[in-house]
């Protein structure tokens, strides 16, 4: 989904806004750039939901911007779950596994992802990081070049299409002003160190910025080592005063990061940074290749405004998995159920190999114009999405399966296909502005293709080409009442979906060998929620919402055998939960945040999962009934500051029987310093963070239903880190 940055073009005629108590916010920031401290608004403005500038305050759903300055300033810079700990409704599980990537939930969606994140759209500088069939990975988002991050949730993420139960947009800075060079090295904890550059300025309406840096870890966990580099790159070109054309581009690549799998509940208690042996058996591990560009175009026509996007980019896989030799058997002479090696000539093997390259295009057309005693925005695009997936599927060993000679190596083929999905999306938005209310309306009409073509088929491995289609039109309503200049109240609903994955749909059948799974439907829901929007006094603002989604046909996990996961349609589910958020600064040198989420995500109905029963009335995995959020902060001087940051989550159950043990719950206390000193043309700063102040145990993230139970992934004790940086403005 394209969506353009805050706009630096001329503002369309708008008509006049509300007055507002609008207070600054106290805090230190260190973006690379090293511009001065910065004074977030507490009534920000957004573009994600509405697709154009407005403020927080006025629109009919929950969505927040994330400042990254203040982020940038006293964080490491690695995981987007370091900006997003203080968003409502979010959950960011980070697995300290950095060949999965981080577990993000929002309102439940998502919180089934055994890698990578689905049930979440994911866009960065208008480029989705989420392909099309909804599996995404944030570990594209390059932390340090990013100005803001908006997360929206409720009704109006479904405006986004397909697993779009959450929105999370992430916007880098436009480069401007005198040319500058800049360069950070921080270290710590479990070996690690992160080294990066950079440059940027502008000059005659052309504006550049480049990044390039290095992180280096041995991991908390044995066997968790990970090396990321990562580049970025952006011009902004300002042909005239209505006009602006920005280009990206992007690139990651880790290689043969480390997997450490997830443990069981008896090794967790036993030693939390420990393995199972097949981890090391097999030497679990994931090697990443990733690179992408794209073109935002916007151009002014009196009152209307065109958006033009486009983008491309190639990414590739290969990941060493711990599937048993024996399960991978396509020999009939070594049968041997007892030694558990059957005959499955249809299983993908245990190393997963696949190029993918993918592209899209966007257009979108936004008009204002007077109507009636009030304003009307009117947008009309479409969205045009593929990747094409070459995979292939390898035994993890070489010789035959009852007596291998080598484990964790690239044996012999079992997988060639080729794995196509399209989505095209047209849609209409529209939002009338009042005196004193604000109604908006969306319509989106997604119609998305999977096609396989099995290139790998034998006597005993039948062809499991074929396309399945999938098209929904999800519209969603919202309106916006001013019960006073500081008090807004608002209600929304809409209608969503979600597609299986090709991950999900990629095994079928009993065992998991039997080629794709055609049967699955896609999850639909309907989405409900009332909130209030308010401004207390001169320093504070507060949000208050209440939510309830009911899904049909959620996927549920149908078998877990021989490594391979398989799901079906089952049931319906229904999540009901309260989000509050509250932001003050108390006095010039004392700053607090609040978030806070209850969430009760149950089965509406009974259903069989695994071959287990489910009753009714049990708990989602992977979803905490609480999460909470608190920060303070205090600045004693300009260019000094310390701030004690605090972290809770309920018991979180692993499986949907809930038999197995949950996951307890914690709560965590961090720290950290930031210190800045100017001389001349130079900037310096430094922090110091400390994680886990209290060195507590604790399961960081689950891998819900996993079928040997190694369900859990434990996270760091306490952890120390310490960085430097320096910019010189010429």
């Amino acid at each position: 989904m394209f969506a353009s940055p805050r706009s630096s073009l001329p503002p369309y005629p708008r008509t006049r806004l509300r007055p507002l108590h609008v207070a600054l916010c106290a805090g230190l920031g260190a973006a690379p750039a090293f511009a001065a401290d910065p004074v977030p608004t507490l009534n920000p403005v957004v573009v994600t939901g509405s697709r154009v500038e407005a403020q927080s305050f006025d629109l009919p759903f929950s969505v927040d911007s994330v400042d990254m300055r203040p982020v940038q300033a006293g964080n490491l810079g690695v995981n987007a779950s370091e900006a997003l700990a203080g968003v409502p409704g979010l959950v960011v599980q980070n697995r300290q596994n950095y060949a999965q990537d981080l577990q993000i939930s929002v309102r439940g969606f998502g919180s089934r992802a055994a890698f990578g994140v689905r049930g979440v759209k994911l866009i960065a500088d208008g480029i989705p990081a989420s392909t099309p069939d909804g599996q995404g990975q944030a570990a594209t988002f390059n932390l340090d070049t990013a100005e803001r991050i908006e997360v929206m949730r409720g009704p109006f993420s479904t405006v986004y299409g397909n697993h779009a139960g959450g929105v999370i947009q992430l916007f880098s800075r436009d480069p401007q002003g005198a040319p500058s060079v800049y360069g950070g090295l921080l270290g710590g904890s479990w070996g690690t160190t992160k080294v990066d550059i950079g440059a940027e300025g502008e000059k005659n309406g052309v504006g550049y910025l480049v990044d390039a840096s290095r992180f280096d870890t041995d991991g908390y966990r044995d066997h968790s080592a990970a090396t990321r580099d990562q580049l970025f790159g952006k011009l902004v070109f300002r042909p005239d005063q209505d006009s602006k054309l920005t280009l990206v581009a992007n690139a990651l690549r880790q290689d043969d990061t480390q997997d450490p799998l997830g443990l069981t509940w008896e090794t967790f208690k036993r030693d939390p940074r420990a393995v199972e042996s097949v981890a090391e058996t097999f030497d679990t591990r994931k090697s990443i290749d990733h690179r992408q560009a794209g073109a935002t175009y916007e151009r002014r026509f009196g009152a209307g405004r065109l958006q033009l996007s486009a983008y491309g980019g190639e990414r590739s896989v290969t990941q060493f998995q711990s599937i048993p030799v024996g399960v991978q058997n396509n020999d009939r002479s070594i049968v041997n159920p007892r030694a558990g090696i059957f005959f499955r000539p249809g299983h993908s093997g245990g190393v997963v190999d696949f190029d993918r390259s993918f592209h899209g295009l966007g257009a979108r057309w936004i008009h204002t114009l007077a109507a009636g005693p009030g304003e009307l925005t009117l947008t009309g695009g479409i969205d045009y999405d593929r990747s094409e997936d070459a995979r292939k599927g390898f035994e993890n060993f070489l010789g035959r399966a009852n007596a291998p000679t080598a484990l964790g190596v690239k044996g012999r083929l079992r997988r060639d296909e080729t794995d196509t999905v399209t989505s095209v999306d047209p849609y209409v938005q529209a939002s009338w502005k009042l005196e004193k209310w604000t109604l908006q309306a969306g319509l989106r009409h997604s119609d998305v293709k999977f096609e396989v073509d099995d290139k790998f088929i034998t006597a005993d491995n039948r062809d499991d080409s074929g396309d399945l289609s999938f098209r929904k039109t999800t519209p969603a309503v919202g309106i916006v009442y001013q019960l006073s200049p500081v008090v807004n109240l608002y209600a929304s609903a809409a209608r969503g979906f979600e597609t299986p994955t090709l991950a999900e749909l990629s095994y079928s059948g009993a065992s998991g060998s039997d080629g794709f799974n055609f049967g699955l439907k896609p999850a639909t829901s309907k989405q409900y929620e009332l909130g209030a929007k308010a401004f207390v006094g001169e320093n504070t603002r507060v949000n208050l919402a209440v939510f309830e989604i009911r899904t049909k046909d959620e996927l549920v996990v149908n078998s877990n055998l021989g490594g391979r996961t398989t799901f079906k349609n089952a049931g319906s589910t229904l999540r009901q939960g309260v989000e509050l958020a509250a932001e003050s600064e108390f006095s010039r040198h004392w700053r607090g945040k609040l978030a806070l989420t209850t969430l009760r995500a149950v089965y509406d109905k009974s259903l069989i999962s695994g071959g287990s029963p489910v009753p009714e009335g049990r708990r989602i995995p992977g979803i905490p009934a609480l999460s909470a959020y608190a920060e303070l902060e205090w600045k004693p001087r300009e260019g000094l500051s310390a701030a004690v940051e605090t972290l809770h989550r309920s018991k979180v159950f692993v499986e949907d029987t809930n038999a197995k043990r949950a996951a307890p719950r914690y709560t965590l206390a961090n720290l950290r310093l930031t210190a800045e000193q100017r001389s001349g043309g130079w900037t310096f700063r430094e922090m110091l963070r400390v994680d886990n102040l209290f060195d507590k145990e604790h399961i960081a993230s689950v891998i819900v239903g996993d079928g040997n139970d190694r369900f859990y992934e434990p996270g760091p004790t306490r952890s120390l880190f310490a960085g430097v940086r320096a910019n010189y403005r010429f």
